[in-house]
């Protein structure tokens, strides 16, 4: 359960930030502390989730289309340089990942989430 804290937090990430908002803020009711749009080298990482001694770096698709790997690589790149396990959150029901990129990104140590649109 969430503190009244966690969902006004989770209100406002969704409101300033659209579709990553949303993401970061099931992170923020789950007990994480998140970052959002923290700038690196290789771009934005959509969200810096952490919690004890765990750290995810999140990216999060939306548009409808099939990925493919060099879609991927540069969240596997913040990963590495942010020192922290990535994470691709698949939102609404439009980006589609095949069984081949999936079976690779699982062999990549990446975490693959759907999370259907509000």
């Amino acid at each position: 359960m969430a503190t009244a804290r966690q969902r006004f937090l989770a209100r406002v990430l969704v409101r300033k930030y659209g579709e990553v908002g949303a993401v970061a803020a099931r992170y923020v009711e789950a007990g994480y502390a998140v970052r959002v749009m923290h700038p690196t080298r290789y771009g934005p990482a959509h969200v810096i989730a952490q919690r004890g001694g765990e750290k995810l770096i999140i990216e999060v698709f939306k548009e409808p289309r099939p990925l493919e790997m060099r879609d991927v690589e540069p969240l596997l790149k913040k990963a590495e340089l942010l020192r922290g396990r990535p994470v691709l959150v698949l939102y609404g029901e439009g980006p589609r990942l095949s069984n081949e990129l999936f079976q690779e990104l699982r062999g990549r140590g990446v975490k693959v989430r759907r999370i259907r649109a509000q």
